[in-house]
């Protein structure tokens, strides 16, 4: 027996206590419904679509009413065309056959007299308008925008935000009535209007211009709004219309975005907004959050970019997490463009390291790093390492990468360095990565003064823990190549530090480490090597016969690597003569040229700079390394482009327009992935006062340059035009820019600041997956921040800073390589060039 009643429908389905039983009664009151619909009997219409969609929202299958709804929305009575429009809008959607029925009955409905039912109409077009109802209908949108009806403009423009999206060439439509729509009295009407405008900016960049005129009406209204009275039609826990003051802000971001001029215009009444604007309760923290990332995102002064910092501060000492969530994720964006102000929050920022919240730590993490440098690398490493001890097991691999590679930027000297990466094998050895203990080892190695002080200090940790496998194998390579030092004790005034080591107590620490539960192959492997470069520097004989038994016991081993070396070393026994010259200390060993590795050299035994000469031959005199001129010579320009084309695999890259001899014979490159924020060259010459998150290796960042595609385009050259005062386009090509902004670093002459813009200005679609490395010359140094987003959406940008150390004050050039993919799937990969920096920036 059908239910007559939607209320009784509801009631037995509710009344059903299994899953089967609802299913049983939705099949019976389907089956009703169909053979209701068969027999189109108006009376009931009304009530069996009600149900209809009922049953739609519970999850079941409706779509064979839709008919029934078009034939309620062709009623005269108000009721029956609200359900029909509310069927069709759960019903249908924009793929669909049926919607070439429905545009005749919005049509009509767009035209009608009750302004409720062209409510309806708009809001149903709104919500299932397709590409074709978009070109059919937008005359009427557009002259309802223009009506005198608050409540039907409003509406309108509502419905023309989603016909835009449908259609973007109907922008020219819009262009006027939204104009229009922020000049109306109205709270509501303005901010559809407001709403629209920003739309309209996203689908086409070509737009700003036109609504740039308006800023002196956006800037009036928000003033009157931050400076009212109280208004209770609008008034929002003390704040007056907080929804219209917001988008207006955010309209004003996307005028003021690159553009001085209307970036002026707005200054005052930002200042004035973050200024007055209550942060004690969320209504007016979401305007302050707005205000910020307005002021972060367009050309204001430095004085307002310090307050705008200030007030994210304020948000870090907020108790609602979420406030210092967005807090931390803002300054993590804006670092780059003003860390100075941002260094007067450390202190905060540190104490959010503490927070439960485990995304706050993380945020808290990342910005941590971002904010060390020469003066504060003590103090911000001894906070990160008390993190460290109680951090959770995820964040222990990058931060003992991090560490390390912060150690290794800004060590005040090389005890201090040393001492900095022993705490952490201590605290986190099983997390630590093999380039960190291999760039441990060179230092070591270099600083001769400290290799006993080293060594003593790795026994004595040893004895206390060996759990530690990062610490473990380091120590075991140190005791068995500085062993001889050891033994010889030292004074110093550690007192963790051990006074005397016997030749044999070293042999015992061997021992226990082979026999603890805790040794792997790897090892035993470095105990092997370790056992028997102790024969050369161990004199007493009942140690060396301990050593040699450990040896032998191994030469039948199961695991092969460790038989073949026990093997190898016993038999080393046989040949006296040439043993010691074999076992003797390994020289210093050069840092890898990785551009990935997020600890890299600071400087270089002068053995080895003759020894990269003679490796790199010919190529060394290209770029005029011995030449003290700074007049170009063509020949030598041409020959200095060809080797900067082979930084990428490419050597079809015309000749720039403007090439100087640098004072170099090599370069150097640095590039940032898609998720993580890279180093460049870490040999600053300690010109460089900050420092960026260290690199994570990923597929996208490990390839090398060479592996380009075959089918790459050829590489663009750089106009090297500025465009205006103090920018400079980089790369232009199918609506793809980068900009740079240069400018000389206020602590140190020879460092330029550049801060990079990448703008989706006309590709079509939104870019994803952005990619950017660069290299320079040797004679310089390069440094990268992390990039503030990889996804970079349509009339949007993402920032970027880079800072370079040029202590000889030769020319800059950049070799540009440029990747990413948009979300129609197109996959682009560019080179270029850029060298149109003034002489005169390291000249003041």
């Amino acid at each position: 027996m059908p239910y007559y009643r939607l209320k009784d429908f509801i009631r037995a389905i509710r009344k059903c206590k299994t899953a089967a039983d609802e299913r049983t009664v939705i099949q019976k009151e389907s089956a009703a419904l169909r053979t209701s619909f068969k027999e189109e009997t108006t009376d009931s219409r009304y009530n069996n679509v009600a149900k209809l969609l009922y049953i739609h929202m519970l999850g079941y299958p409706a779509h064979w009413g839709q008919i029934e709804c078009l034939k309620l929305v062709a009623s005269s009575r108000f009721a029956d065309k609200r359900l029909g429009y509310l069927g069709m809008m759960l019903l249908l959607d924009e793929n669909q056959e049926l919607l070439t029925l429905v545009t005749n009955s919005l049509k009509n409905d767009l035209n009608h007299s009750n302004m409720y039912i062209v409510g309806l109409a708009l809001c149903t077009l709104g919500n299932i308008a397709s590409n074709e109802m978009a070109q059919d209908l937008i005359d009427e949108v557009e002259k309802l925008m223009k009506s005198s009806n608050t409540y039907m403009k409003k509406k309108a423009a509502l419905c023309a935000i989603r016909l835009v999206r449908k259609a973007p060439d109907l922008y020219e439509n819009l262009l006027e009535p939204a104009n229009l729509l922020i000049t109306d009295k109205s709270h509501s009407v303005m901010l559809t209007g407001v709403t629209l405008i920003i739309e309209l900016c996203q689908q086409n960049p070509e737009n700003v211009p036109v609504f740039i005129r308006s800023i002196p009406i956006l800037v009036k209204r928000l003033k009157a709004l931050s400076a009212g009275g109280f208004s209770p039609d609008h008034d929002v826990a003390g704040i007056t219309d907080p929804f219209l003051q917001v988008k207006i802000i955010r309209l004003l971001r996307f005028l003021g975005e690159e553009n001085d001029d209307a970036s002026e215009a707005m200054n005052d009444i930002l200042a004035q907004v973050a200024t007055n604007t209550d942060s004690a309760k969320n209504v007016g923290n979401s305007v302050l959050y707005e205000t910020v990332t307005t002021i972060m995102g367009t050309e204001s002064d430095q004085g307002l970019r310090v307050l705008a910092i200030n007030i994210l501060g304020r948000f870090l000492s907020n108790r609602d997490n979420n406030l210092r969530y967005v807090a931390l994720d803002t300054l993590n964006k804006t670092v780059a463009i003003d860390i100075n102000a941002v260094q007067r929050h450390r202190s905060t920022v540190v104490e959010c390291l503490k927070d439960p919240d485990i995304s706050i730590r993380r945020r808290a993490l990342e910005l941590s790093f971002t904010l060390i440098n020469e003066s504060n690398v003590r103090v911000m490493t001894r906070e990160l390492l008390t993190f460290l001890e109680i951090a959770d097991s995820e964040f222990k691999a990058g931060m003992t990468t991090k560490i390390c590679a912060a150690a290794d930027r800004y060590a005040p000297n090389k005890r201090w360095h040393i001492d900095t990466v022993l705490r952490v094998l201590k605290l986190a050895g099983n997390y630590c990565r093999e380039e960190t203990l291999s760039n441990f080892i060179r230092i070591v190695s270099n600083a001769t003064e400290l290799q006993t002080y080293t060594a003593q200090k790795l026994y004595a940790s040893l004895k206390k823990d060996i759990s530690k496998e990062a610490l473990v194998l380091v120590g075991i390579w140190i005791i068995g190549e500085f062993g001889d030092l050891l033994v010889q004790g030292g004074n110093f005034e550690e007192e963790e530090l051990v006074r005397e080591v016997k030749e044999s107590d070293v042999v015992t620490l061997m021992e226990t480490i082979l026999n603890s539960p805790y040794a792997n192959q790897v090892i035993r492997e470095y105990l092997m090597t370790a056992l028997i470069k102790l024969t050369d520097r161990f004199k007493e004989r009942e140690v060396q016969e301990r050593i040699k038994n450990i040896i032998v016991t191994f030469s039948n081993s199961t695991e092969t690597e460790v038989q073949q070396r026990a093997n190898e070393y016993k038999n080393l026994y046989g040949y006296g003569e040439i043993r010691s010259a074999v076992l003797e200390r390994m020289p210093a060993p050069e840092p890898k040229p990785n551009l990935h590795s997020p600890v890299l050299e600071k400087s270089k035994p002068k053995s080895s700079k003759k020894t990269a000469r003679k490796q790199e031959n010919s190529l060394l005199d290209l770029l005029g390394d011995e030449s003290s001129t700074t007049t170009s010579q063509a020949p030598e320009s041409d020959k200095t482009v060809d080797l900067l084309a082979d930084i990428f695999g490419s050597s079809n890259l015309t000749s720039p327009q403007r090439t100087s001899p640098t004072g170099s014979n090599s370069l150097n490159s640095t590039s940032n992935n898609s998720t993580k924020s890279t180093y460049g060259n870490a040999g600053l010459l300690d010109l460089l006062g900050d420092i960026s998150s260290p690199p994570v290796s990923s597929p996208a960042s490990s390839m090398p340059f060479g592996n380009t595609s075959p089918t790459e385009h050829k590489p663009p050259v750089s106009t090297n035009t500025s465009q205006s005062s103090g920018k400079y386009l980089a790369y232009d090509k199918d609506g793809f820019k980068i900009i740079m902004i240069p400018n000389q670093d206020s602590q140190n002459p020879n460092v330029i600041n550049i801060r990079i813009r990448f703008h989706n200005e006309a590709v079509g679609s939104n870019i994803e997956n952005l990619a950017f490395q660069i290299a320079v010359p040797k004679s310089q140094r390069l440094q990268m921040q992390s990039i503030s987003s990889t996804q970079v959406p349509i009339n949007e940008s993402a920032t970027q800073l880079i800072r370079i150390a040029n202590p000889q004050k030769t020319p800059i050039r950049l070799r540009l390589k440029i990747s990413y993919t948009t979300s129609n799937g197109r996959n682009v990969e560019e080179i270029s060039e850029f060298n149109g920096f003034p002489a005169s920036l390291f000249n003041n």
